[in-house]
């Protein structure tokens, strides 16, 4: 079944809790937070309070940057979410990108290799102290002396991780042991630390997904797939409203259409293009924005009939 989750800043709404509520009575699977400090708000602060006002939805960062974040601290806000929302927290996680985030904590931002190391070895490093094992690591990327998480435990076995990003090694990684790879669709960072490159073509989404099918050979059940929704728009003119994004990407409208981050059109025509994305590249599950709420108050009903 597909399923759609909404990310949103908790400053950027009129009600956080009211959001929360809304997205949880139209079925939305879960309600993700940005995690990038000093420009949004501290997620999971936010999303214990969206706890607080809910008893089903999931909930979760979108995504936390493992650069910047270390395991004794990210474990134990996940466990305290987990707590407080009885066993529904996510935990998404992604290698970074952002120069700033990096000298904000006196750091300096790594090569690709290296966050893409240091990202490995936090999710192991939480996965392990959520699991109630003790963390000693030292290594160029990360270290962690006895760490330990003794309280509070989560209520989870196992809380959900999802790893967000485009990177080769991280996907193959991510296809081995994740439950849910989010893809981005993002190529190299521009120079303004924040946007990106994009790898939006079918060739380009095909090799991404080649090198999670990679990762997760073996295993008895391969990791869901997601795709972060740059633009959704419920329009009458669907090649006309991608027009401007495509000629700024280099890409026809039609090429922007059969993207998976791009969800444009009637009602009917998104519904479809969910399906065909289903079919041919396997993706079940979609990141969108607030904006797109409106919509899916009517089409998530008509998803649950298929």
């Amino acid at each position: 079944m597909t399923r759609f989750s909404v990310q949103a800043d908790p400053a950027a709404v009129d009600s956080w809790t009211d959001l929360a509520r809304r997205c949880e009575v139209i079925g939305v699977d879960a309600l993700l937070a940005p995690d990038h400090p000093g420009v949004a708000a501290s997620p999971f602060v936010a999303l214990a309070a969206a706890a607080s006002v809910t008893s089903e939805i999931g909930l979760g960062s979108y995504v936390s940057n493992a650069g910047i974040r270390e395991p004794i601290l990210l474990a134990t806000d996940l466990a305290t979410l987990d707590v407080l929302s009885g066993g529904r927290a996510r935990f998404g996680l992604g290698a970074g990108h952002t120069p700033a985030e990096w000298e904000a904590v006196g750091r300096s931002r790594p090569d690709v290799g290296g966050r893409v190391r240091r990202c490995v070895a936090v999710a192991e490093a939480v996965r392990a102290l959520l699991d109630g094992q003790e963390v000693d690591v030292d290594t160029p990327e990360l270290v962690a002396r006895s760490a330990r998480l003794e309280r509070p435990r989560p209520v989870q076995a196992k809380i959900p991780l999802t790893i967000g990003g485009s990177n080769a090694r991280l996907l193959r990684w991510a296809g081995a042991h994740a439950d849910t790879v989010g893809l981005t669709g993002f190529g190299r960072t521009l120079g303004d630390g924040h946007n990106h490159e994009v790898r939006w073509r079918a060739h380009e989404l095909e090799a991404q997904l080649d090198h999670v099918a990679a990762g997760a050979a073996g295993r008895a059940a391969a990791p869901a797939l997601e795709a972060l929704v740059q633009l959704f728009q419920v329009t009458d003119d669907a090649v006309g409203a991608v027009a401007d994004l495509a000629q700024s990407l280099g890409m026809t409208e039609s090429e922007v259409l059969t993207a998976p981050f791009v969800l444009v059109g009637t009602e009917d025509e998104i519904l479809a293009a969910v399906r065909e994305h289903e079919k041919r590249w396997g993706i079940t599950r979609y990141a969108v924005r607030v904006s797109a709420l409106d919509a899916l108050t009517t089409i998530l009903p008509k998803l649950r009939k298929d």
